[in-house]
């Protein structure tokens, strides 16, 4: 007879914002592609995991790769439920008792989805709140999940944005991710790959290319262009499709945007699904 678990949950406190002193920041995007997604922070007292889209084993392989462990996680971040976001769960945060923050309609998704107990602590989307010394500011964007979210990650060394999984950029996603240093950014397909799918039946493509489904490599570049400023430093394009995309064609698209608006000092990198980026000192 299979457990039947009740879920740990908490309510976190709005914060609001404060000065921070710069000390040392690092991130590792662990993987990221259409079948897993999952990006690691540390800064002088916090370590986040943000999305678990990878296996625990994987996510664990992954980190001890870098000289870490999950069992010194601070908590997992979560954008929204789908499984190439939340796969890790069970082999990592079950076993383990990481907090893992989402809202309360995600929580619930996740619940229908996964048995096991999990130790959720809940934010309200639109507010912020901390994890030690990482402040996190959190906004709604428009997918096709319950109640999926980016987050602006304001840490000692600069914000960091986490914008995958979105149909369109709205006003409030561009204004809230302008001071952002480093950001991660959905580049899911190319059109013409996508049209020319052989895999995937027409309602499938459509629902790939609406407002609530995902950022094409031309998209991904206007995205970027409303976000250019003196302080955004390091883009990371990712949630690259196996199928309807390549990474040439991605760094191609907004690199060539870079270019037209002269803005040299944005280092571009494509993230990969199967193996870690090199760690970026924030």
């Amino acid at each position: 007879m299979s457990q039947s678990w009740v879920s740990t949950v908490r309510l976190i406190a709005p914060v609001l914002p404060t000065s921070l002193a710069a000390m040392s920041v690092q991130l590792t995007i662990l993987g990221s592609g259409s079948s897993g997604n999952c990006a690691f922070l540390e800064t002088g007292e916090t370590r986040l995991l943000i999305d678990a889209g990878l296996s625990g084993r994987q996510i664990r392989q992954r980190l001890l790769g870098i000289g870490r462990a999950p069992e010194n996680l601070s908590g997992i971040l979560i954008t929204h439920e789908h499984s190439d976001h939340i796969q890790g769960l069970v082999g990592l945060a079950a076993k383990l008792q990481i907090p893992i923050y989402c809202n309360r309609l995600t929580r619930e998704a996740i619940e229908r989805q996964l048995d096991v107990q999990l130790d959720f602590r809940l934010f309200s989307t639109g507010n912020s709140f901390d994890v030690g010394d990482v402040v996190i500011d959190t906004f709604t964007i428009p997918h096709d999940a319950y109640d999926p979210v980016g987050f602006l990650l304001r840490t000692t060394a600069g914000d960091i944005g986490f914008l995958t999984d979105l149909g369109h950029a709205t006003k409030l996603i561009v204004q809230r991710l302008q001071s952002a240093k480093i950001l991660l950014l959905e580049t899911n397909y190319d059109l013409k790959l996508l049209q020319d799918d052989p895999k995937r039946p027409w309602s499938v493509k459509q629902r790939i290319l609406s407002r609530h489904g995902h950022l094409s490599n031309e998209a991904a570049a206007q995205v970027t262009e409303q976000l250019l400023s003196s302080q955004l430093r390091h883009v990371f394009l990712g949630h690259l499709s196996g199928d309807c995309n390549r990474p040439d064609l991605a760094h191609r698209a907004v690199s060539q945007m870079l270019e037209r608006n002269g803005a040299s000092h944005v280092h571009l990198e494509v993230a990969s699904q199967d193996v870690a980026c090199p760690t970026l000192n924030a």
